[in-house]
């Protein structure tokens, strides 16, 4: 597989988590400069927009009524100003299959998500992932390509945007907690339900530490689902942060074909820190913008 598939599907495969809905809105953040750019060419905003089924948008979904109500739980979080993680990445679907890929990230939270891709001992791939674009560079083909958020969602077919990513990689809760969610307990979990546009989503929150341990959400005119669990809870910086996450997308195709993705994310090392990283990205004159 080439450095830039690689790198593509490693930060694409983590965004399908927004594909059964449309996002409400990104949230408005002021931000520094933080990126050591200086060359990252902008494409142009696509012309046409991406077609919406009518049908769909008009589906609203509604919080089940299963269980008996119960208090709301304060839910342990993440919170950090930067990120640094070595990882390794593995990801499997009717098409592609590839087993702990090496991947460094770093990451400005709500702001950033740096990726470094590296085989053999030497880097291969880089991208760097903004609430507005996501840039990668393939070292090996010198190439590079630009994508906007509205630009993948019509050739994948989902929608994406920045901070369901963030959540996703770090375990936070995706959704906020809304009036019209609700707790049920079922086992050894608090069960919050919510209905967010038309995704029914249950967070499973471990009593024993009041974690996010797994996710479903099923969207409602497709029943389009995904499960997201997270394992390996470590101290890191005072919070308790997952060390493995597995995901799974069943969904049906264009095609009315059932499509399953599986993938993994396992950290090796995870530091939460106050000083910026740094997030190098220079791409240089000679590379080729692939289209």
């Amino acid at each position: 597989m080439s450095s830039k598939i690689t790198v593509g599907l490693v930060a694409i495969s983590l965004m399908w988590f927004t594909a059964c809905h449309k996002p409400r809105s990104s949230k408005s953040v002021s931000q520094k400069p933080d990126i050591d750019t200086t060359l990252i060419t902008r494409g142009p905003e696509p012309k046409d927009t991406i077609a919406a089924d009518t049908a769909a948008a008009d589906t609203v979904a509604v919080v089940p009524d299963a269980g008996e109500p119960m208090r709301a739980v304060k839910v342990a979080e993440v919170d950090f100003d930067y990120l640094t993680a070595k990882s390794k990445f593995s990801f499997k679907s009717a098409k592609q299959d590839f087993d702990n890929t090496n991947v460094n990230i770093r990451m400005k939270k709500d702001s950033i998500i740096w990726l470094s891709v590296t085989g053999v001992g030497l880097e291969v791939a880089r991208g760097i992932i903004t609430r507005d674009s996501i840039v990668f560079m393939d070292k090996i083909h010198r190439d590079y390509f630009v994508f906007n958020y509205d630009q993948l969602s019509k050739q994948y077919n989902f929608d994406l945007n920045f901070d369901l990513l963030q959540s996703v990689i770090i375990g936070n809760m995706p959704f906020e907690m809304q009036e019209n969610g609700r707790f049920v307990k079922e086992n050894d979990f608090y069960v919050l339900k919510q209905a967010v546009d038309r995704l029914e989503v249950d967070n499973y929150i471990a009593e024993k530490n009041q974690k996010l341990s797994r996710l479903k959400a099923t969207e409602v005119p497709t029943q389009n689902t995904f499960t997201l669990d997270y394992e390996d809870f470590r101290a890191v910086g005072g919070f308790l942060f997952p060390f493995i996450s597995h995901i799974n997308l069943n969904v049906l195709s264009k095609e009315q074909q059932k499509l399953e993705t599986t993938m993994r994310l396992r950290h090796s090392k995870v530091e939460l820190v106050n000083q910026s990283p740094g997030f190098p990205f220079n791409v240089p004159s000679s590379y080729k913008r692939k289209r």
